[in-house]
């Protein structure tokens, strides 16, 4: 399985094939290649960025047949994020280029992916395709099916909820989205709980590591202008308000002068 930044390689690499929606619908939304094969345009809401996953298709003796899901939990409908909206766009913008440069032979079938004359692509074909659309990337060389299963381990790391992902797949049980990617999930639950702790540390409860309460810092009120360091603290209000020092006592009264010395009478 690819890493994301392999996967990003891989797309930029086919950024002008003709059938680069298929591979980025399955390397976002993880369909699997009979429903990529099986998709409909009017299966599409580019407007409403979804899409209804509802049949697929099956090659049986050299044969295209539309068959239904894989299951029943498998047709689904399938949110499509704006960059995957922009290639299905593109991609349909180049079909009708595809089919006016056909000219009357093009058969319109409706679906998404096609070959040049407008018939339904086989999903063996889609996997011959991106064997060598790998090999010319120079790229480790993966399975069509890997490209759906990286596209849920990207989901997990990307915080996307285990629910969420088994809604997007199709699976019929999250049991089996949790044991398919159990290699995923720690991670994923790590990361979770990272910002669980983040929240309480934020709020200051403890100091990570230890048993101290982190407490918040007291509001600090602004000093008015003009005065000097050390004003207006509590210990300076205290003696303002009690006993008054040298300094605020009023002045003493002058001492009096001693009587003058009058020579005595004989």
């Amino acid at each position: 399985m690819w890493t994301a930044r392999q996967t990003a390689q891989f797309l930029d690499s086919i950024r002008r094939h003709r059938l680069y929606a298929a591979y980025h619908l399955i390397a976002l939304r993880g369909l699997r290649r009979g429903e990529a094969a099986g998709l409909r345009w009017c299966d599409v809401d580019l407007d409403g960025k979804s899409a209804v996953i509802s049949q697929q298709l099956q090659q049986y003796d050299g044969r295209l047949a539309v068959c239904p899901p894989k299951t029943p939990h498998s047709v689904r409908v399938i949110a499509l994020d704006r960059t995957t909206v922009a290639a299905l766009a593109g991609h349909r913008d180049r079909q009708r280029a595809e089919a006016a440069a056909y000219g009357p032979g093009y058969r319109d079938s409706g679906y998404v992916f096609t070959c040049l004359n407008g018939d339904p692509m086989a999903p063996d074909r889609l996997t011959r395709t991106f064997k060598k659309l790998t090999a010319l990337a120079r790229l480790p060389p993966i399975r069509l099916h890997d490209l759906r299963h990286g596209a849920a381990s990207l989901a997990l790391s990307a915080g996307v909820e285990l629910k969420v992902v088994q809604e997007m797949l199709g699976h019929s049980s999250i049991v089996l989205t949790a044991d398919t990617y159990t290699s995923v999930l720690p991670d994923a639950a790590h990361a979770a709980a990272e910002k669980v702790a983040a929240l309480i540390i934020k709020a200051g409860c403890l100091v990570p590591g230890t048993r101290r309460r982190r407490w918040r810092q007291a509001r600090r009120t602004p000093r008015r202008a003009g005065t000097h360091a050390g004003r207006g603290q509590p210990g300076h209000a205290r003696r303002s308000r009690g006993a008054s020092g040298p300094a605020d006592r009023p002045p003493a009264p002058p001492a009096p002068h001693p009587p003058a010395m009058t020579s005595p009478r004989w």
